[in-house]
């Protein structure tokens, strides 16, 4: 797209052997960013150049917004909050209706148990869960943009919440309840999780494991341990086989069956006091606003639950769409999962999100689409309506070892461990410190932790970035770094330096110190240590420098006043400073910084070759001399 270095309209500047250009290559003038505009920008590209008015930009954005409010605005706006409108009129029924039924049917049977096994680690009683595993999926069908998703109950956020619910509302220290004290318990706990989702963790420390091995039921440790036996395996086997297996064998299911009936004929619940779930209430409870009142006080709960929802959600909405390219939009899952858990919580339901054991059964079963979440729903429906009697006689420790079997997953990523140090050192010890934090301190507070600390990790390779010095690459019109090779070339007088990393206030002491080491200015280069290999070692000083803004992806006001400053000392010093490849965004905020008042709308560029052309012409009455690094 440009023209090679060097070129220029002076002839003696083309005929320079020595710069060793690709032969019968065609000069033109240099183009700067000026230029550019008037060639080919128009005012929204470049307002800062074109200075337009106050006024006109005022009646350009008021007839954007009335173009939005006309009726092919509300039909666009509709297809963004309503993604059924976009993807229900393609949608192939004869190609995916089979697996879009039979996906969603997989995984409303898993939903049933495991749904009712959460509500468990929530501390509410069994039935919450299946609410909380049909309405959020009937809404995020509704709502969401992630074809192959699957939400609801989710371990993490049930810990989390089951955490801040306990505390909220503590058992009794007695501990012997009767039957309306613990429907009223059971009632304030569940206005407790639905204010969570609405505004929107327990740990198993071995100590409290080993605390409660004492108070345990023989008969329920050898439950647990049987079902284990049959779900670890079973899980294993659905793993090792995904490609070769039509569909995953229901674990859950049969345990849940096989659990039920030798409970039921052998009277497990009277004769070993083995708990279990009782009767489920049959359809819904009546929609009522959940106790606000809690708000203020589970706010500090509501937020590091509301992070992981949309974090896990949109993390597997994104890699799914990758794998099978299609596109999804984050603030429409963000709304749909906001909408999600404010819509549920009215139905007494806890936190949900998207989960990876769900979304990969949905995946491996063969949905295609969201309406693989309405067949879930039937699924968890019919339980609700008219199978709720059959799981009367469900051991709860069974479900208990179903939550056991759906969180091996997470035991087994310290796997990934080895390889993680050797791609990215520092993304392992992000791992390690926010599984430190969640051991030590809880859930919320560790995921804090680990946020935090992911944001210095990023804050300190800022602040480590090189500034490279850049150099012709021998018989091409490119620049590259001068340490990657030795047939590079360099002309006395001209620096051209790529800053690769944002310019903000934590960069900007970084940002002068490197400028002024490499261009002599001040004591930066007496009092800088070796960066990127030695300054110009000609004699000749730095006459004129290009910097190369394309990897400054964004500078805030400080970075901004940092390069007016720059371009002030470069002009005291008699150095010519030329900007190339800086983004509109970039740009902006430069002039708004008062860049402008320092340099000419022609010492900025598209491109470095087109800086560095400008440069040659600049310095050619000294002679095009070069040397080789």
């Amino acid at each position: 797209m440009s023209g090679l270095p060097g070129a220029g309209t002076s002839p003696g500047l083309g005929e320079a052997s020595d710069l060793k250009f690709p032969l019968g290559a065609k000069f033109r003038e240099p183009l700067t960013e000026a230029r550019f505009q008037r060639l080919f920008g128009d005012a929204e590209q470049a307002p800062e150049l074109l200075a337009e008015p106050r006024s006109s930009r005022l009646c350009r954005r008021w007839r954007r917004l009335a173009s939005a409010c006309s009726g092919p605005g509300a039909w666009r706006l509709l297809r963004a909050r309503l993604p059924p409108l976009r993807w229900l009129p393609h949608y192939r029924w004869r190609a995916w209706l089979l697996g879009d039924a039979v996906a969603g049917v997989t995984v409303g049977i898993v939903h049933v148990p495991q749904g009712m096994a959460f509500a468990l680690l929530t501390s509410v009683p069994p039935v919450f869960g299946l609410y909380t595993s049909f309405f959020p999926v009937l809404i995020y069908t509704l709502l969401g943009t992630g074809r192959h998703l699957s939400t609801g109950t989710f371990a993490v956020l049930s810990l989390m919440t089951g955490s801040a619910v306990e505390r909220l509302v503590p058992e009794p220290l007695g501990g012997n309840l009767s039957g309306i004290e613990r429907e009223q318990l059971d009632a304030q706990r569940v206005g407790s999780a639905a204010a969570l989702a609405f505004g929107s963790g327990a740990l198993m420390t071995l100590a409290a494991v080993l605390t409660a091995l004492p108070r345990s039921s023989p008969a329920e440790m050898t439950i647990s341990a049987l079902s284990l036996a049959l779900l670890v395996p079973v899980k294993e086997l659905n793993v090792r086989f995904r490609d070769k297996l039509p569909t995953p064998i229901p674990g859950e299911i049969v345990m849940v069956l096989l659990a039920s009936v030798l409970c039921f004929t052998s009277s497990l619940d009277t004769r070993y006091n083995v708990q279990i779930v009782g009767l489920l209430p049959g359809g819904f409870p009546q929609p009522h606003l959940p106790d606000l009142a809690e708000l203020p006080r589970i706010l500090a709960d509501s937020l590091p639950i509301a992070l992981v929802t949309f974090a896990v959600s949109a993390s597997l909405a994104s890699i799914y769409a990758d794998k099978y390219s299609y596109t999804i939009d984050s603030n429409q899952e963000l709304l749909a999962h906001g909408i999600s858990n404010l819509i549920s919580s009215l139905f007494s339901c806890f936190p949900n999100s998207a989960t990876l054991a769900t979304t990969s059964l949905l995946v491996d079963a063969g949905g295609n689409t969201q309406l693989a979440g309405l067949f879930s729903c039937i699924v968890v429906l019919s339980v609700l309506l008219w199978l709720g009697p059959f799981f009367y006689y469900l051991p709860k420790a069974v479900l208990a070892c179903i939550n056991i079997s759906s969180m091996r997953q997470m035991f087994f990523q310290m796997q990934e461990l080895p390889q993680l140090w050797r791609i990215s050192r520092m993304d392992f010890a992000v791992w390690m410190v926010t599984w430190v934090a969640v051991v030590i301190l809880s859930v919320d507070l560790g995921l804090a932790v680990g946020v935090v600390f992911s944001m210095m990790t990023v804050v300190c390779r800022t602040q480590r970035v090189q500034c490279l010095a850049l150099g012709l690459a021998e018989g091409t019109e490119l620049y590259r770094p001068l340490e990657e090779s030795h047939k590079l070339l360099k002309v006395p007088g001209l620096c051209i330096l790529r800053y690769p990393t944002p310019l903000y206030f934590g960069t900007r002491g970084q940002f002068r110190r490197i400028l002024e080491w490499h261009l002599g200015l001040g004591e930066g280069r007496k009092e800088t240590p070796k960066l990127d290999g030695p300054p110009d070692a000609v004699a000749e000083p730095v006459r004129v420098v290009v910097l190369d803004c394309s990897g400054i992806t964004f500078a805030d006001a400080a970075g901004a006043r940092e390069v007016v400053q720059l371009a002030r000392r470069c002009r005291d010093a008699g150095i010519h400073l030329l900007l190339a490849q800086c983004n509109a965004s970039v740009l902006g905020t430069l002039t708004q910084a008062g860049l402008l008042d320092r340099v000419t709308p022609e010492q900025l560029f598209v491109s470095v070759q087109d800086a560095a052309a400008h440069a040659l012409e600049r310095l050619e009455p000294t002679g095009p001399k070069t040397c080789t690094v």
